[in-house]
């Protein structure tokens, strides 16, 4: 099925138009528009509208797939003429043509088996659309960059919760060993304070039972000494009687 479009009173010559669309005729969709883009004739922009509305038709208006579809023709017929005078020396007026030229260009489906597998057909993007696309990228990079900012945050704060978890269980366990150790050392520590207190306690009580033992000797020994000296004094006495 064949699908067309045409601009019609379009300002420029038919031959210069025919450059352009010479350059299209057999290939692809996305070839011509291709070709199109880096074509530097001034009628190719033209050209170029009237392929994307040929395009637009085959889709919408047919149902057809877009990158089936090739450039059957394109023919530039001639329009009517402007006439304009422009005064020149001694007098005279010199007559200009404006000429206007019709673009048509046609589009047909391909057979499945000849369809080569090219780039799909790009459709030209208006300034509306391409703010718009504009727009929704910056939007999606903004969403991309808080998912990554909310994802580490996350990560950090898993991370920072598997590190207290393990500072706090050696704390922990830390607590409870020392805890067993003074309580060792304090039991250790108190037997001996009781040992030691009983040791302290006995050599006392031997203190003071010696203390007493020696108190009742020294009180036993001067009747001891009294009696020695009387016995010592009596033989003298006697052998001083004696002698008188």
């Amino acid at each position: 099925m064949q699908t067309k479009a045409q601009a019609r009173f379009v300002r420029v010559s038919a031959r210069k138009a025919r450059l352009v669309t010479d350059l299209i005729k057999g290939q692809d969709l996305a070839e011509a528009q291709q070709t199109l883009d880096y074509c530097e004739k001034g009628a190719a922009q033209i050209v170029s509208k009237v392929l994307n509305s040929a395009a637009a038709n085959a889709e919408n208006n047919h149902g057809l797939n877009v990158d089936t579809l090739y450039v059957y023709n394109a023919y530039v017929d001639e329009g009517p003429t402007l006439k304009r005078f422009r005064p020149r020396a001694m007098g005279r007026a010199t007559r200009i043509n404006k000429r206007t030229s019709h673009i048509t260009v046609v589009l047909e489906e391909r057979e499945p088996e000849k369809v080569k597998p090219k780039r799909s057909f790009r459709r030209p993007m208006g300034k509306g659309a391409k703010r718009k696309a504009a727009e929704r990228a910056a939007a999606a990079e903004e969403a991309e960059k808080e998912a990554a900012q909310a994802e580490e945050e996350l990560t950090e704060s898993e991370e920072l919760e598997g590190v207290s978890r393990d500072l706090e269980e050696p704390e922990e366990q830390v607590d409870e060993e020392e805890l067993a150790a003074e309580l060792d050392v304090g039991i250790e520590e108190g037997g001996a304070a009781s040992d030691l207190e009983d040791e302290e306690e006995e050599a006392e009580e031997e203190q003071a039972e010696e203390v007493e033992g020696e108190e009742e000797s020294e009180k036993d020994e001067p009747e001891d000494t009294a009696g020695e000296s009387s016995k010592a004094k009596s033989p003298a006495e006697d052998a001083g009687t004696g002698e008188e």
